[in-house]
């Protein structure tokens, strides 16, 4: 016995090959003359039996698929199984590609199969023939498809109309459903199907812990299959008598709705569920002219741009979210019946598919994350750069090739600072400055660009914070005067002084320091959360406006850090905090991701609940503000500095709120 299989070295093929190479006989595989090598490499990494396994050379574009009439000649009458599983199976491919692949591709393969006089020609279809019908589909159903408009579908559905107009040789139809990862191996070749909202998840677990509460849509019922009972169907099928002419769905009894598959997948990869879902269904009482002239207005489109890519979702997927057709599978039950061949629950094997895909194919994978890769040859300003969290960046960035500047008052301690980065091989300039003086920054700001050029990263880390309740505020007005004019002024002022050149450039990213307690509201810090909100604001507003022209903002809400800014509280030597070089860390994740935001769990937590529960929000954080005194150093009195121990009620609270300001 022998098979010619098309689109054998394709994900669905390599595993049908698999299948046959358990049973006798000499398997040949079109292969077109440019893919050898990987056809090769695939054989050896399958561990195929090279004197079973045989490559023909040939192309599906070109008439009889390629194969030279020598061997035409040499296959004639010896094929009795001509497996055609060679299509494109992407939405995102253009339609020319489609009819090209799937409409002249198979009458090609038909012609060919003809021409070897094989006994039957077994056609991978789609239950994408069937269109967007509305109800249960039959497998004896073909000329009743629905909505083709699209043309993956169209060109599904016409190929396959081909092998169901020919009468030279026998054939029979197979129609999977979404075809997804091995359920053993959770082997998948690329990202396709549910694979798409896998980003969308591993954004929301890196946002949010896995209990929060959802909400998400309901969608129609997709019919998800893995390839290896895809491929162990297809060959118990093939190899059961008096078949001929009958079509197969190799699909799911009982599919999911679209929630539930997220929902499944969300547990998968430790991500929040949706526990209320909307079905989309609902928004179809929208006229759809409507919804499509809402859809082309700029702004929507640019935002639902901006989203599907940053979530990497191609907007052709969305059609799919309320698929209407469900499909009898009758006719492959009946041919399967004892073979013990059967697909399981997708709950059983949703956790391999996501382990292959975050190992594997994660597109996060294959962007240079390096800081090397993002800053070499850059100019990195970072303010405060002579100590804490600005020191622990710069020396990140002066080590992976940015041409640094570092801004502080204190000049004795920046050139050493300096002078020691590029002594270990950075290369470091130092300018000193009082960045509350309007005056002194519009110095650095003209020196910097005269002697660099531009600034392709500005991080303003320099600061000021006040521990200090309101009610010991009265008379300290200048309180917030000073931490408004360093934190915000002074930020700003380098801002709006380096933003020209970035503008012109089309390029630059800026990334200011806030604090934690900008999210938590953390009381007694009244004068330094204003500063670092109002600095948040403006960049929220500045990000609207700037985004196209290709500038980033990023607002990292850093949590508590082992800083001399905090060691006049002497509490914070007993709870938990960030070292410089964490915080740095945080840092780096910003300038390589250039993300909106950088918060903790925390963090998002408790603005959450403050938005949601302002009142039990606010019992909550009146707690702590009763629970944590004024310091001695806030009430002046330096003569308890050194007596000043925290209660235990003190530490455990803090440790509880691991990282906020107390």
């Amino acid at each position: 016995m022998a098979y010619f299989v098309t689109g054998g070295t394709g994900f669905i093929g390599r595993f049908l090959i698999e299948n046959l190479l358990r049973r006798k006989g000499t398997i040949h595989v079109l292969v077109r003359k440019e893919s050898l090598k990987k056809f090769e490499a695939l054989a050896q990494q399958r561990n195929w039996d090279r004197k079973r396994v045989l490559p023909v050379t040939g192309d599906m574009g070109a008439p009889n698929c390629g194969v030279s009439a020598a061997q035409l000649r040499a296959l004639s009458g010896k094929i009795r199984h001509f497996f055609h599983l060679a299509a494109i199976y992407d939405l995102t491919a253009s339609a020319e590609a489609m009819r090209l692949a799937n409409v002249d591709g198979t009458r090609h393969a038909l012609d060919l199969a003809a021409a070897i006089k094989a006994g039957c020609f077994h056609h991978v279809s789609s239950i994408a023939a069937a269109g967007l019908y509305p109800g249960v589909f039959r497998e004896d159903m073909f000329e009743e498809a629905e909505g083709l408009d699209d043309p993956y579908l169209r060109t599904k559905h016409e190929s396959e109309g081909l092998v169901r107009g020919e009468s030279r040789i026998k054939w029979r139809i197979y129609r999977p459903g979404m075809v997804v990862g091995h359920s053993q191996t959770g082997e998948i070749d690329k990202i396709d199907g549910p694979y798409y909202f896998f980003t969308f998840l591993k954004k929301l677990r890196q946002a949010l812990p896995p209990w929060m509460p959802m909400l998400g849509i309901e969608g129609g019922r997709i019919n998800i299959v893995p390839v290896d009972f895809v491929a162990a169907a297809l060959d118990h099928i093939a190899h059961k008598p008096r078949l001929d002419g009958h079509c197969f769905h190799l699909t799911d009894p009982e599919p999911l709705r679209v929630g539930e598959v997220l929902n499944i997948f969300a547990r998968a990869g430790h991500a929040p569920e949706m526990s209320m879902r909307i079905d989309a269904r609902m928004f179809a009482f929208i006229p759809g002219s409507v919804r499509m002239a809402v859809g082309s207005l700029p702004p929507v489109r640019r935002i639902m741009t901006m989203l599907l890519r940053d979530f990497r979702i191609p907007k052709e997927v969305f059609k799919f979210i309320t698929y209407p057709t469900r499909f009898d599978n009758r006719e492959a039950e009946r041919a399967l019946k004892g073979s013990g061949i059967a697909v399981p629950r997708l709950e059983d094997y949703a956790w391999r598919l996501w382990d292959y895909w975050e190992r594997h194919l994660d597109p996060d994978l294959f962007v240079d994350r390096s800081l090397k890769g993002t800053v070499q040859g850059k100019v990195v300003v970072i303010t405060g750069g002579s100590s804490g969290i600005g020191l622990a960046t710069a020396q990140k960035v002066a080590a992976a090739g940015a041409i640094t500047v570092i801004v502080a008052r204190g000049q004795e301690e920046l050139f050493r600072a300096r002078d020691e980065m590029n002594a270990a091989g950075g290369k470091v300039f130092a300018y000193t400055a009082d960045l509350s003086d309007m005056a002194d920054c519009d110095r650095l700001v003209e020196t910097v660009l005269k002697e660099h050029g531009h600034v392709d990263i500005l991080v303003n880390n320099a600061g000021r914070s006040i521990r200090r309740s309101i009610e010991l505020s009265f008379d300290r007005f200048h309180d917030f005067e000073r931490t408004m004019q360093l934190n915000y002024f002074g930020s700003l002022r380098l801002i709006m002084g380096f933003l020209p050149t970035m503008i012109e450039r089309r390029k630059g990213h800026i990334i200011n320091i806030s604090s934690i307690g900008v999210l938590a509201n953390s009381p007694r810090f009244s004068a330094y959360v204003a500063s670092k909100a109002a600095l948040d604001a403006f960049s929220r507003c500045a990000q609207g406006e700037l985004s196209g022209k290709g500038i980033s903002f990023t607002t990292i809400n850093m949590p508590l850090v082992k800083t001399p800014m905090i060691a006049p509280t002497k509490v914070y030597e007993n709870v938990p905090t960030l070292t410089p070089d964490e915080a740095a860390d945080l840092v780096v994740k910003g300038i390589i991701e250039k993300p909106s935001r950088i918060a903790t769990r925390l963090g998002i937590f408790a603005a959450l609940v403050n938005a949601l529960a302002p009142k039990a929000y606010e019992a909550v954080m009146n707690t702590a503000f009763e629970l944590f005194p004024d310091s001695a150093a806030a009430k002046g009195d330096k003569t308890a500095l050194r007596d000043e121990t925290p209660s235990q009620e003190q530490i455990a609270f803090a440790a509880l709120m691991r990282g906020v300001h107390w």
